[in-house]
């Protein structure tokens, strides 16, 4: 309580009662109890945190994984499309390849040709076959062999009396291509072939 006292006009004194010395300090369980709810906010907010960091972890692992399935499925399709291109370019180039092998088919009838030119056109077909082989692609004669619908295509059945000869390539009317890759190998055409048909009496 503030008391005035006028004995002095040009001052004014003010008189401090012993109501307003006493301070009122907050009771220690009050202040317990403030503190324990701004730790529980924390903690809340802590948590909170952790849980939204956990699922910015979870997204940036979907996300790097799905970049990474992405590059690899993009890197396979570029792969692919460079064994395609270089398929077709093959592809383009065999009947070139067949027309060689139909020239020098008949050896005794090659051997008569003169001798400059037939030189000439081996040199060419050599060069051929060195361009195929640097593609890591050959040309295959199945002769003899069990007949494999994969590797050939039959033009025609052709009745034997031999059981070693029945569903075996008896003659190789256009040579199969193959070309091989790291691990496996792809043909890039079949054969042509006749194939021996066993017939009974």
């Amino acid at each position: 309580m503030v008391n005035k006292k006028e004995h002095n006009p040009n001052q004014d004194d003010i008189e401090i009662t012993s109501e307003s010395s006493e301070i009122m300090e907050p009771e220690l369980e009050d202040v317990e109890n403030t503190a324990n709810q701004k730790i529980k906010i924390l903690r809340d907010k802590l948590k909170e945190t952790e849980a939204k960091l956990m699922d910015l972890r979870e997204e940036l692992q979907r996300s790097k994984a799905d970049f990474l399935n992405a590059k690899r499925r993009l890197e396979e399709e570029r792969l692919q499309d460079r064994k395609r291109t270089i398929n077709k370019h093959i592809e383009k180039l065999l009947p070139i390849c067949d027309s060689f092998y139909l020239a020098m088919l008949d050896k005794e009838t090659w051997a008569k040709a003169d001798e400059k030119w037939r030189l000439g056109i081996e040199g060419i077909y050599s060069q051929l076959m060195s361009l195929l082989n640097s593609y890591q692609v050959s040309g295959y004669d199945p002769t003899g062999e069990v007949f494999d619908h994969n590797r050939h295509e039959a033009l025609a059945m052709v009745p034997v009396t031999e059981p070693e000869q029945d569903n075996h390539v008896l003659t190789v009317i256009q040579l199969g291509y193959e070309i091989i890759n790291s691990d496996h190998t792809d043909i890039i055409r079949p054969a042509r072939v006749t194939v021996g048909e066993l017939k009974s009496n």
